[in-house]
């Protein structure tokens, strides 16, 4: 079976990395030949694919169904061999091999087309991923895992720059406040083995469990710090509800009961994730913050 890149993969990295990013993606056939050959796997399907990732589904020499996750090494990923390690299968899904020199990870199979944000009721689905964050963030982080106090401290460091780029005073203030939250737990960043990216599309169906999470950016970190994905993924069920500040502290509340969090520092640690990506926003040439981000900000605001 010949290996084809999917054009929307391609793009992707086109967009973030141009012309060396469409080099990668020519190279992805050639660098899933050389797995498929290394691991003694056989394709068994149609490729899938993420934001950065190829997916194939295989099976292994024994006859396991596997999945073959092909990525360019970043910053974010660097890790997350050893945060899957470390899970090892205990919420998320299990690392059968893996590659640091090219990030090539060996996966466990599991359900692509069912993912948690198939479930019509919101709550049901965040109950279910809270449930899955409690087992994730039980364990401690290991050695060598990056820390949430440094990406805390270089957050803040780029605030005074961020603020000269935004023009509205409104923008400007919620920027500080938020800075002003990460302040003030930055020397407190915790030590448990955080996911950073655990939304509905982040949990798929499996056969071994229920539900199980992919794709972890780990760190080591306050628990806090993994809330916000689940606040504003899925944000037309928000809206749905009328009230957008109840509702978002709706999913707040029960998380953190959930995870057995104190609100104060849990909401303070959002406040820090609102930040991180209007910061990314500011890098990006964007000159006013992100409404979404905003609003989920004003609500766990009354919490911290």
């Amino acid at each position: 079976m010949r290996i084809e890149v999917p054009a929307a993969l391609t793009a992707s990295h086109v967009k973030y990395d141009g012309e060396a990013g469409r080099a990668w993606s020519a190279g992805l056939p050639a660098l899933a030949e050389r797995y498929l050959e290394e691991w003694e796997l056989r394709l068994d399907g149609e490729p899938g694919h993420g934001v950065v990732s190829l997916v194939l589904p295989v099976i292994r020499a024994d006859g396991t169904r596997a999945a073959l996750k092909l990525q360019p090494v970043t910053d974010e990923n660097a890790t997350e061999a050893m945060g899957l390690r470390a899970w090892d299968g205990d919420a998320s899904v299990r690392l059968l091999d893996s590659d640091p020199d090219t990030g090539t990870l060996l996966l466990e199979r599991l359900h692509a087309d069912r993912p948690l944000s198939a479930l019509p009721d919101d709550i049901e689905a965040l109950k279910i991923l809270t449930e899955l964050l409690a087992r994730l963030v039980a364990h401690p982080a290991p050695e060598g895992m990056r820390r949430l106090g440094d990406i805390a401290q270089a957050m803040l460091d780029d605030v005074d720059e961020a603020l000269t780029k935004l023009p509205r005073e409104q923008d400007r203030r919620w920027l500080r406040w938020c800075a002003d939250a990460v302040a003030e737990l930055v020397l407190e960043p915790g030590d448990r083995l955080l996911h950073w990216d655990l939304h509905y599309d982040n949990v798929l169906a499996a056969d071994r469990e229920p539900w199980l999470a992919i794709d972890p950016k780990p760190l080591a970190g306050d628990p806090g710090f993994d809330l916000c994905p689940a606040l504003w993924n899925r944000w037309d069920d928000v809206v749905a509800t009328g009230d957008v500040t109840r509702a978002v502290l709706r999913r707040f509340d029960l998380m953190v009961d959930g995870l057995g969090l104190d609100p104060r520092r849990a909401a303070r640690w959002t406040l820090g994730r609102v930040l991180q990506n209007a910061l990314w926003d500011v890098e990006d040439g964007e000159r006013e913050l992100d409404e979404i981000g905003l609003a989920v900000a004003e609500a766990v605001r009354v919490r911290s």
